[in-house]
């Protein structure tokens, strides 16, 4: 039985829904990440599950109790804000202590939790600092160790590592995902950042306009999305339209308008009913000189753009079936002009809705 879920939940601002008939499950022990673009509804989300909105329809479960109508104060859940939100005038031991406090918990047990929580999250001689002492990681750490010494049910981040720097993220992101598998707590994480999403994560669900789109493991949605918008997304930004499928044994048979045939590995990317989009990354078709000859899963084109990316470069060829980016590692690049086959290899396609 899931830890979480949001059972048809339905969240309006004056008469606009932003949430409508939105399912959700989580697992004890898992971080579920919530990803997508602004206003795909993952932070109203978000807040809606710490008890900051109020659902319109549907029911918020949470181990196995109604939590629907329970106020804030009243579930135990850590959030970690990402303005970090910790109080100026406090020292760091005081900031941590500060929940702690509220619940009337005595002294000498808030010295003792505080202080493991400040050794979790490596800011043992910091706790007479105050947060502006603090360089922007140390802060979001205290931030954290608060949200956590409270030993919370279920913990929240809203876009933690969004004031950071790019390198300061890719530490932060390490350390939470120590942090949240040491303690094992159930996690919930919004981002608009797809690879600090899949590098924590044990299960993403990418949003859109209200709705999940996919909800998986990381890798599987990486290497098979299963809609067009999760595919673009995540950088699947090639697309053929088939006009007809084939199942074989070990294979699908997939025909262009024009009858171009496609073979396509029978993987969990081309196994759906009814998908005729094919999609594939540029670092996946592979470029060759036109040499007249043509084999299944070939487009000739024309190169009409090259852009130099460093370690390789990025042509965008001209084809009868549109526009493909394809990209290619050369010391010497094709001109523009220059006729190319496209190779689209069959275990690099998915098939996609």
């Amino acid at each position: 039985m899931a830890l979480l879920t949001l059972d048809r939940v339905s969240v309006a601002y004056n008469n606009t829904y932003i949430l409508k008939d939105f399912d959700l499950q989580l697992e004890k022990g898992q971080l579920l990440s919530l990803l997508g673009p602004s206003g795909c509804g993952k932070t109203t989300t978000l807040r809606l599950i710490a008890g900051f909105l109020e659902a319109k329809e549907g029911k918020f479960l949470f181990g196995g109790e109604d939590y629907t109508r329970v106020p804030v104060n009243k579930r135990n859940f850590g959030f970690v804000f990402q303005s970090y939100a910790l109080f100026p005038h406090l020292s760091v031991y005081d900031n941590v202590a500060f929940g702690l406090r509220l619940r009337k918990v005595k002294e000498d047990e808030v010295k003792r939790r505080v202080m493991s929580m400040l050794d979790i999250v490596s800011l043992v001689g910091f706790e007479k600092r105050f947060p502006g002492e603090l360089s922007g990681g140390q802060r979001q750490r205290v931030a954290i160790a608060r949200a956590l010494v409270i030993e919370p049910d279920l913990l929240l981040f809203d876009e933690p590592l969004s004031n950071l720097d790019a390198n300061l993220r890719v530490n932060m992101r390490v350390e939470i995902r120590r942090i949240q598998q040491e303690l094992g707590i159930t996690t919930v994480y919004v981002s608009h950042d797809q690879e600090e999403c899949f590098s924590i994560s044990d299960q993403v669900a990418i949003m859109n306009k209200g709705t999940v789109e996919q909800l998986d493991a990381p890798s599987a949605i990486f290497k098979y999305p299963s809609t067009e918008y999760v595919a673009r997304f995540i950088g699947f930004n090639n697309f053929l339209q088939f006009d007809e499928r084939i199942v074989e044994d070990d294979a699908h048979l997939a025909l262009t308008s024009g009858g171009r045939p496609f073979l396509l590995s029978r993987n969990p990317g081309t196994a759906q009913s009814g998908a005729r989009t094919g999609a594939i990354r540029p670092d996946d078709i592979v470029i060759r000189e036109n040499t007249g000859e043509s084999s299944p899963n070939d487009i000739p084109g024309i190169i009409k753009v090259s852009t130099y990316l460093g370690r390789s470069y990025q042509y965008v060829v001209e084809t009868d079936y549109g526009l493909f980016t394809a990209n290619q590692e050369t010391d010497v690049p094709y001109p523009n002009g220059q006729r190319v086959v496209l190779y689209f290899p069959k275990d690099k396609m998915v098939l996609v809705h």
